[in-house]
């Protein structure tokens, strides 16, 4: 696949699931960088906002196959991974698949499921496979996990660990849509379509080949030493405990390919760099306590380590 027809082709995309989410342009960029990146991502946000709509919208827009993980406490490493049934008549095992063999998976209200649960979608998020009985089975590609979690509820929940966070390759808010978009939605109900009635624009091979051209994008070498700069910056900043991992700093560089290809270039600049740092690196910062007792925050942190480090001469915007 062509660069251009890519870039058609995401095109096509963001159009259909805007056709049925109003206001959220920003959010379904966001959305179909990841994608483009091959990565999974974490949406916390509070109920009614539109974070199914959203990963539906795009499941059906790529032609995948969408499965819904409801997550609680009761909810069995099993009942996501599939489980073995003997089978008395072909006296032999038969492997029922579970919810996360999709194209697409929704892991609605993570932190509710227990941490051995959770350490199941860990598996299949890292690894794109899981392993049931001994036998292990490959996830279809493409492959992307949407989870969510609301930040105002904690009782009863399980936090998510640093190495489950990391997987994450964004974390984002989809937010209230503005005035406009919300007096819409209330003025024409007609217009609310729902994602279930919207008709692919783009197949599953598609995706994965769209992946590919996105790790073609090109980086120049002074960029690569801006984003390396940027991502060990917040590791020596003072108000941080634990900064961005190599592994972060890898999917910044995706996810700034990725972005630049969304902007329909070839390239990429340090504006796509900086663009997308607070949503790739934000969850990934641990803060001192005495930092976050003065009202630092991960983003705050960025932009100040944003701040510090010169963009490459001549790549300015």
């Amino acid at each position: 696949m062509e660069h251009q027809q890519a870039i058609n082709i995401l095109e096509l995309i963001k159009r259909n699931m805007e056709s049925c989410i109003f206001g959220k342009k920003d959010e379904i960029t966001w959305i179909l960088t990841a994608l483009a990146a091959g990565g999974h991502v974490l949406i916390e946000d509070v109920p009614g906002t539109g974070k199914t709509q959203m990963v539906k919208a795009l499941a059906r827009s790529v032609g995948g196959d969408f499965h819904r993980i409801q997550c609680n406490p009761d909810l069995l490493p099993t009942d996501i991974t599939g489980v073995s049934i003997y089978h008395p008549k072909q006296e032999q095992f038969i492997f029922r698949p579970g919810p996360i063999m999709a194209n697409v998976v929704l892991a609605d209200e993570i932190n509710r499921a227990t941490t051995k649960t959770q350490s199941a979608l860990l598996e299949a998020m890292e690894e794109r496979h899981v392993s049931v009985d001994g036998v292990t089975y490959p996830l279809p590609k493409p492959f992307s996990l949407f989870a969510t979690q609301n930040p105002i509820e904690f009782d009863g929940t399980y936090s998510l660990p640093e190495a489950q966070l990391d997987r994450f390759i964004m974390k984002i808010s989809i937010g209230y849509p503005d005035e406009a978009s919300e007096k819409r939605l209330l003025t024409e109900p007609s217009a609310h379509r729902s994602a279930d009635s919207l008709e692919a624009v783009a197949s599953v091979e598609d995706i994965v080949d769209i992946q590919r051209v996105a790790e073609g994008v090109h980086m120049d070498s002074s960029v690569v030493d801006y984003l390396l700069a940027l991502t060990r910056g917040t590791r020596t900043h003072s108000s941080v405990l634990l900064g961005a991992s190599p592994r972060a700093g890898v999917a910044l560089a995706a996810c700034s390919r990725a972005y630049a290809l969304l902007q329909r270039r070839t390239f990429v600049l340090p504006d796509d760099v900086k663009t997308v740092a607070p949503l790739v690196l934000g969850h990934r910062l641990h803060l001192r306590s005495e930092a976050r007792m003065q009202g630092a925050t991960a983003g705050s942190v960025l932009q100040a380590v944003i701040r510090q480090i010169p963009v490459p001469v001549g790549m300015e915007r």
